[in-house]
């Protein structure tokens, strides 16, 4: 349970900071201060790399997090380092990311994004959501099974590369986005811009040694493993920070 709470407090560390990215108590835990700040290390998988079979294979896991998520992750450390985005939070080079070089953007969202999508996948934990989550879904999408919908058409419709995000807004609602590349909603050149609370990865790295070219069979499977424990906690965190 350390390592989701761990992950867990990130998003809600993200949010606050978007708000209150002057004051200190967002950067005082371990996990906030490394996630936020310069160099950018990866936190561990909550899981065990063949945990989520047969939905995902252990050696796209593998891959995805020991080839991709770490070539993020070290070339958003190479891209920044000497220069005065070392100072910057996380937070603070999304929200003006458009007038840095792509090697940040793509790299900056690729790190983060990542972070996102482990800290929520596991067979284990609810498998829907509940509390003010699931009322909110319901008030937002009139059902769960319209939510996910709306959802599987976002990510199964994304051209290419991508991702598709429930997030909250800066009014506190839901809203389901995709978006190209590894752009998220708190980057400033996102078409709708809010805190993602569960992404799903479209690349074809993140499914293609299992699926193939069937994309929307790897979504659909995509509910078997998420954590809707997890994901709550992303919420409330960030309801707590608006």
């Amino acid at each position: 349970m350390k390592k989701y709470f761990l992950l867990i407090l990130g998003i809600g560390l993200l949010a606050g900071c978007s708000k209150l990215e002057n004051n200190k108590q967002f950067n005082t835990t371990e996990y906030g201060a490394t996630m936020l700040k310069y160099p950018y290390k990866r936190a561990d998988l909550p899981f065990g790399l063949n945990d989520l079979e047969p939905y995902m294979d252990t050696k796209t896991v593998d891959i995805h997090y020991n080839k991709h998520h770490k070539g993020y992750t070290d070339k958003l450390n190479a891209a920044i380092a000497g220069t005065d985005l070392e100072k910057k939070s996380l937070i603070e080079i999304f929200r003006n990311v458009s007038q840095y070089p792509d090697a940040v953007l793509n790299n900056s969202g690729g790190f983060y994004n990542h972070e996102l999508f482990w800290a929520h996948l596991s067979q284990d934990g609810a498998k829907k959501p509940s509390g003010k989550l699931a009322e909110e879904i319901n008030k937002t999408f009139e059902s769960f099974e319209t939510f996910q919908k709306v959802f599987e058409s976002a990510a199964a419709s994304r051209f290419g590369s991508g991702w598709a995000w429930l997030s909250v807004d800066f009014n506190g609602r839901l809203f389901v986005s995709s978006t190209p590349n590894q752009v998220n909603p708190l980057m400033d050149v996102a078409e709708e811009q809010g805190f993602p609370i569960l992404g799903i990865d479209v690349w074809e790295h993140a499914y293609y040694l299992l699926y193939q070219n069937r994309r929307p069979e790897y979504i659909k499977n995509f509910w078997n493993i998420v954590n809707w424990d997890v994901v709550g906690k992303n919420y409330e965190n960030v309801l707590k920070a608006l």
